[in-house]
């Protein structure tokens, strides 16, 4: 009995080490687990397959905004689509993504995060949301409301569900999205208490009921980054009208490979 009541010990002291010890790689680490910026040098010159323009906001002495602005073929554009993109690399990763827009003659407009691409600064919480707002101000000074699409995919998803919280924007669309940031580090530990550890919170749950807009939500079925368990917490927040994509046999970075998510592109835009 002594014996097992040792071996009994030996383990439990083991576990406790390596809980505690994941659990502090969890806090300590957790922006580089969140956030794979690429910085661009400043002299770092773009090309892309379609006509852009490439704009530098100013917001203070340490942080300038880069953004691209992807332009249809159209004189005149049908409206303007703002793209938060995910948390990897800089805009270059996610700007083959535009087309799906620009082929319906909107303009689409994809500023970089704090330390992504050519943005300056440091990132945080307050300054994600601020910029947002930014790009969405500087949007209705050439376009009317109505023709404002807010589109989030992953990390953007949360921040795309802020900027839309009491607008009166023709549409948000929401890809791979999340209810919030520690419900993403729950999904693959919840043995710890996340909400009290990471200290990014991002909750578009909370967003949701405050949008007015019609929202389109496109999730992925087989989704091993933001799980769709993940995802689809976000179903009982929705207002009647809305809707809630899942697209079988696509992953996370997939959804643009299928032909259901162009189509319902297509009809969301036309």
């Amino acid at each position: 009995m002594a014996i097992n009541k040792r071996k009994i010990f030996r383990w439990l002291k083991v576990f406790i080490i390596v809980y505690c010890g994941i659990g502090i790689a969890i806090y300590y680490l957790q922006d580089k687990i969140l956030f794979h910026p690429e910085p661009l040098a400043r002299s770092h010159i773009f090309k892309f397959n379609v006509p852009f323009e490439e704009v530098d906001v100013p917001l203070n002495k340490e942080d300038t905004m880069n953004m691209v602005k992807f332009l249809p073929g159209t004189r005149q554009p049908r409206g303007v689509v703002i793209y938060f993109h995910g948390n990897k690399e800089n805009l270059e990763r996610y700007a083959p993504f535009a087309d799906v827009f620009t082929k319906n003659g909107y303009e689409v407009w994809m500023p970089d995060y704090p330390g992504f691409g050519k943005s300056t600064g440091k990132l945080t919480e307050e300054k994600l949301y601020a910029q947002a707002m930014q790009v969405q101000k500087l949007a209705m000074t050439r376009y009317h409301s109505d023709s404002i699409i807010i589109y989030g995919k992953s990390l953007g998803s949360g921040i795309a569900a802020y900027a839309s919280v009491g607008s009166r924007n023709k549409l948000l669309i929401l890809e791979t999205p999340y209810s919030s940031i520690p419900d993403i580090f729950g999904c693959y530990a919840f043995m710890y208490p996340v909400n009290r550890m990471i200290t990014y919170k991002i909750p578009a749950k909370e967003y949701l009921p405050d949008i007015h807009v019609p929202v389109m939500i496109f999730a992925a079925a087989d989704d091993w980054v933001i799980p769709y368990r993940c995802a689809s917490k976000l179903k009982k927040f929705l207002k009647p009208g809305d809707r809630f994509l899942t697209i079988p046999g696509t992953g996370h970075n997939s959804l643009n490979k299928h032909q259901q998510y162009y189509r319902a592109i297509d009809s969301l835009l036309k």
